[in-house]
């Protein structure tokens, strides 16, 4: 049981989600799942990133011990105290795991002829980059794939937000947009002056669709030639959709597309 707030734990844990925590995380290959949600779905999941350790104060150990074994991973009792030095939220729940970040290297990007991808071109808020992987887990998405530039996935922000679905879909991080288009891959992004209406859209193989920074869209640089615009129909007063909520409506539509559509454009 650790009971000192001078202990290295706690230490440890702050490096990774202090203000120099994504230089810390890369140099240690480890990041911060905080909460309930997070370790269910790390300890239920066969993929994704593996636990380290996990600290749990007797609460939290209460919650987690009735569904799984925990003699079977690393596990460091707390006290209430501690947990609380270590959290980043105002009322703990008692569980916070160290997790391995995953090597996935892009060139081992699956492909098959209806693979389904997300890229996101220098984002930067957290919030939306944990709730595009929540809507890419939830629509059947085989990756979400990052930029140079973009918010870090596994930040403790976007981790929270991804509400355990960070253990479902593949992330592929620092990719350059060019090198993606070099593949067999159908790629399209958001244009409000697009000619095809998104409900109209139809895939053929493989596609990423893309979305760009917040404020910034896409760049001039990025907006190259093998990228369709589409644009997603609004009848309402509203000039523009949040980054979350345009690729989650994008996802849901290629999730349904009928199987024949998918055949023919």
């Amino acid at each position: 049981m650790i009971e000192s707030l001078n202990s290295p734990h706690i230490a440890r844990v702050k490096a990774l989600i202090g203000s120099k925590g994504s230089k810390e995380r890369r140099t240690s290959a480890r990041f911060v799942a905080e909460g309930l949600q997070c370790a269910r779905e790390a300890l239920a999941s066969e993929n994704g990133p593996r636990i380290d350790v996990v600290y749990l104060t007797q609460s939290g150990r209460n919650k987690l011990e009735s569904d799984f074994d925990l003699t079977l991973i690393n596990t460091i009792d707390v006290t209430d105290e501690v947990m609380k030095s270590m959290s980043e939220t105002v009322t703990p729940q008692g569980i916070l795991a160290l997790c391995k970040i995953p090597h996935n290297s892009f060139q081992s990007l699956p492909l098959n002829g209806r693979r389904k991808f997300i890229y996101l071109s220098e984002i930067q808020d957290p919030g939306n980059a944990g709730t595009i992987i929540r809507s890419a887990d939830a629509f059947g998405f085989d990756a979400v794939i990052t930029s140079p530039g973009s918010v870090d996935i596994y930040s403790p922000k976007v981790v929270r937000s991804t509400a355990g679905s960070l253990w479902h879909v593949n992330v592929f991080e620092d990719v350059e947009l060019n090198d993606l288009l070099k593949l067999d891959i159908q790629a399209f992004a958001l244009g409000a002056q697009a000619a095809t209406s998104l409900s109209d859209f139809a895939i053929t193989k493989d596609c990423v669709a893309i979305f760009g920074n917040e404020a910034r869209g896409l760049s001039t640089q990025q907006s190259i030639g093998g990228i369709d615009l589409v644009k997603i129909e609004m009848p309402g007063n509203a000039e523009s959709l949040n980054l979350s909520a345009a690729a989650t409506i994008v996802m849901y539509h290629l999730a349904n597309i009928p199987t024949s559509k998918t055949l023919s454009r």
